[in-house]
């Protein structure tokens, strides 16, 4: 792969070329939290300062991390899907989506988006290491751009259903760029027989404890120096799917959609403030989604 990095004045440390290191970044912020090393001090800051009040949200990272596991082995199994677009996919890390397709379909393809400069250097070496996952520099908030892109168009038929994911990244879109529409852009383009999974921020809105934690928690990731992450209320993130029919169990607490066991203990009130769910567009309104079966 070339060179795509460069020594920084004061460090010495190489970093892939555009990378902000005085500016934390969402994917970066997300792999700290994850315990991952594509990070710096300033998206460590970030983790931190959540974790003054939040300490148990890393668990919730790895809690999205393992909903996106169940989601894709449904998908890519009983569902029947064989090609997938993860926007806001992030830094690669255990257990990719690439990696959960294709242990139930080794054919299946993946095209990964992320517009994150440090995300792309990563996504080149996932590019060369398998011949059915491709990565694209792009933004979720341009749809026209993305959708055609000389290799989303190349590596993914749209004209067959697909897969679209969207996991912890709509939190992170400003209410004034209209994720609504941005959401609808994208539901009106992919086929029927397609699935749109999505897990958001959630603010309760019912004066808990839970509610109070939102608050203080939107207030950390927007003003600690990410700029973004919003906690919505249910109805909001709701409006996300438009008019997709949801699998059941709908739209819940992450651990609440097909967990693969009995909780093992209480859940703490971290992990209840992430709503996931996965909509299905059928061919016409008298059809209805498949229901997901156990592995």
């Amino acid at each position: 792969m070339p060179d795509v990095s460069e020594s920084t004045p004061v460090t010495g440390v190489r970093v892939p070329v555009g990378v902000d290191t005085e500016r934390a970044s969402i994917a970066r912020v997300y792999d700290a939290t994850l315990g991952g090393k594509d990070n710096y001090d300033v998206d460590r800051m970030v983790r931190d300062k959540v974790a003054e009040i939040a300490p148990r949200q890393g668990e919730v990272a790895w809690m999205n991390r393992q909903w996106l596991h169940r989601v894709v082995r449904y998908l890519s199994g009983p569902a029947g899907i064989d090609q997938f677009l993860d926007i806001g996919a992030g830094l690669p890390t255990v257990g990719n989506t690439h990696e959960i397709a294709q242990q139930q379909n080794r054919s299946a393809a993946v095209v990964y988006v992320d517009n994150d400069p440090v995300c792309n250097v990563h996504g080149r070496v996932l590019l060369e290491s398998n011949e059915y996952t491709h990565f694209v520099p792009a933004d979720l908030t341009e749809p026209n751009t993305l959708l055609k892109h000389p290799e989303v168009v190349a590596h993914l038929d749209l004209d067959r259903p697909l897969a679209l994911i969207l996991c912890g990244i709509l939190h992170h879109v400003d209410d004034d760029l209209d994720p609504v529409g941005i959401m609808r852009h994208y539901i009106d383009a992919v086929p029927a027989g397609s699935y749109v999974a999505i897990t958001h921020f959630w603010d309760p809105a019912d004066g808990s404890d839970a509610h109070d934690m939102a608050v203080e928690l939107q207030k950390r990731f927007v003003t600690a120096g990410l700029g973004s992450g919003w906690y919505r209320t249910r109805a909001e993130i709701a409006a996300f799917f438009g008019d997709l029919e949801l699998l059941e169990p709908g739209l819940v607490e992450l651990d609440d959609w097909w967990p693969m066991g009995p909780a093992l203990e209480p859940r703490c009130t971290e992990k209840r403030l992430l709503l996931g769910g996965v909509g299905y567009k059928t061919a016409g309104r008298d059809a209805g989604p498949l229901r997901p079966v156990d592995d």
